[in-house]
């Protein structure tokens, strides 16, 4: 079917809402091409795109398809009917609108419905599958995308994301699924069980149970939820803890358009403009964000009279130190643990796991490969920690994604230990890189939209594959290939990558520096990423500006 007839059906389909036929009929060429072009697509994170009409597009419709499509794949169990599936939403538009429309579709196919009635983070949907023994799960949530956005995560029995079996057999199904003007609903029905109330209290005494030592909870915070779900436990949670928490005002309230952020991204600095100021008013030690739906965290730490906002790498390598040694310290660290960070991670987060007796692994981008890391060891050994670069961790598994809840709280308890002690965090993380090496990373994100971006991103990924890159003053080690699932050296020399296949390039050089090319699952970005390591932090900033502008121009003439 051409991308006209798509369109054709599409406004000439009498079920179609207005709001949408109105946008259908106001689309040029270009608008309908993007529109069209192909059916939203399982990334990293799920189903996630721009809100409204088309194929490629979030709407009732393709939530309805996809939410068959899943429903079809969980019945290829019959005993999943009855365990059911848990269903939760964030602040974006039509989030609350489509958790409904999933659950009237599953409920139609005879599954139980616990269906959150209230928006909440997306760790304690999590927690909610395990919790009630769900068969799956769905998240309505574009997590730290621009607000035009919004998104369908989904995830299995254990907990997390669908590994990427499940998501080539749950697509398959979704594929079968032809009419989606038609799919049937059940409206009011009884399968469907609001919760909210029982979950969240047993959410909330397992979170705080991650506490590792009493503080005076000295520490001052200033919290901001971005105008999302952490508004409605983070602040809660805090105060029950004991801690001096201030919400950031301007911040405080719901709100699907993200009034008063330029950015919904913690790791963005737009996204903390004014918060400094009332930081200092307040005698702040630090300031913390979580994204809309409360699974990443960022976090800025004082410094004098200024803050400092941590990079990922950074916040995970302060909270992995502080956890092996303090439960060293207290005599609570379980031997042959495990570690787990992404390949795209800082190689500190390793490191300092393996300098602990820990097992460091690593995985693929998508915190659904920690999830499924997680239940391979269920029983057998401890899971210590859980991290990738971009500001997302989770610290006890009871939530098998990313956990902004814990990451708040346990950053918490670390700037009360440390202002116990006269420390900074500043202070703590030069005291990891005296220990470990000045590593610092750096991630470029190349953003290229629309058709023509997406087009471009496969030249260039195309490019560096046939070409590879070279570095004036470095040596190439080795590279890895994670699509071709090899790994290659100087010399013509080759060996089996024992990894999921993916559409990632790394290049080792020596004194332990790489250089990352990966397109983003998630949003219309080719990141590459970068990590060097030096005896002093002026050295390898000095080496890390120099090829970061290195790769760059090359990049470029691409």
């Amino acid at each position: 079917m051409t991308i006209k007839q798509k369109y054709d059906l599409w406004v000439n389909e009498p079920k179609m809402p207005d709001y949408l036929k109105e946008e259908l009929l106001k689309m040029d060429n270009t608008q309908m091409e993007e529109a069209f072009i192909k059916d939203l697509e399982f990334g990293t994170g799920g189903l996630r795109g721009i809100i409204g009409a088309g194929t490629n597009r979030m709407n009732v419709f393709t939530v309805r398809k996809t939410s068959l499509g899943f429903a079809n794949y969980l019945a290829l169990d019959p005993k999943n009917k009855k365990k059911g599936i848990a269903i939760a939403h964030d602040n974006r538009h039509f989030s609350t609108e489509f958790a409904k429309e999933v659950a009237e579709v599953f409920a139609n196919q005879g599954f139980k419905v616990y269906l959150f009635k209230e928006l909440r983070p997306t760790p304690m949907l999590s927690f909610a599958i395990r919790y009630y023994g769900c068969a799956g799960g769905v998240m309505l949530t574009a997590s730290h995308n621009p607000k035009e956005y919004n998104g369908y995560k989904v995830y299995n029995a254990s907990g997390s994301q669908l590994n990427l079996k499940e998501s080539d057999l749950c697509i398959a199904e979704v594929n079968k699924v032809k009419d989606m003007f038609n799919i049937e609903t059940a409206k009011d029905s009884k399968l469907i069980v609001p919760v909210l109330e029982e979950v969240e209290a047993a959410y909330f005494e397992k979170v705080k149970k991650i506490q590792i030592n009493e503080t005076s909870k000295s520490a001052n915070i200033l919290y901001s939820p971005l105008h999302g779900t952490g508004l409605t436990v983070v602040p809660r949670l805090l105060e029950e803890m004991g801690y001096n928490v201030l919400v950031y005002n301007p911040h405080a309230f719901v709100d699907p358009d993200f009034s008063n952020t330029k950015n919904a991204n913690p790791e963005s600095p737009e996204a903390w403009q004014g918060m400094a100021e009332v930081a200092l008013n307040h005698d702040v030690d630090a300031i913390i964000l979580t994204d809309p739906d409360t699974d990443r965290t960022g976090i800025s730490v004082r410094d004098g009279n200024n803050y400092v906002l941590l990079n990922g790498n950074q916040g995970a390598a302060l909270t992995v130190y502080y956890l092996l040694s303090q439960r060293k310290s207290n005599k609570k660290l379980e031997k042959n643990g495990y570690v787990y960070s992404t390949i795209v991670t800082s190689d500190l987060i390793g490191e300092i796991g393996k300098s602990f007796g820990q097992n460091s692994v690593r995985v693929l981008t998508g915190f659904k490969f920690i999830g499924e890391q997680a239940l391979k060891i269920e029983g057998k050994a401890k899971f210590q920690f859980g991290c990738e670069e971009a500001i997302g961790s989770v610290i006890e598994d009871f939530v098998r994604d990313k956990d902004g809840v814990q990451q708040t709280l346990m950053y918490a308890e670390i700037a009360s230990w440390l202002k116990d002690k006269g420390m900074t965090f500043i202070d703590y993380l030069h005291e990891i890189y005296e220990k470990y090496g000045y590593y610092l990373e750096y991630t470029h994100n190349l953003v290229l939209t629309g058709l023509d971006g997406a087009q471009k991103i496969i030249e260039i990924m195309d490019y560096v594959r046939a070409n590879g890159i070279t570095l004036k003053d470095y040596k190439l080690v080795k590279y890895e290939d994670y699509k071709e699932s090899k790994v290659y050296f100087p010399g013509g020399k080759t060996e089996v990558l024992d990894m999921y296949q993916s559409n990632v390039l790394k290049f080792y050089f020596d004194n332990k520096m790489w250089v990352i090319f990966r397109p983003s699952g998630t949003e219309p970005k080719l990141k590459i990423y970068f990590s060097v390591v030096e005896k002093s932090q002026h050295d390898a900033e000095e080496v890390l500006n120099k090829v970061v502008r290195e790769v760059l121009e090359f990049t470029n003439k691409i």
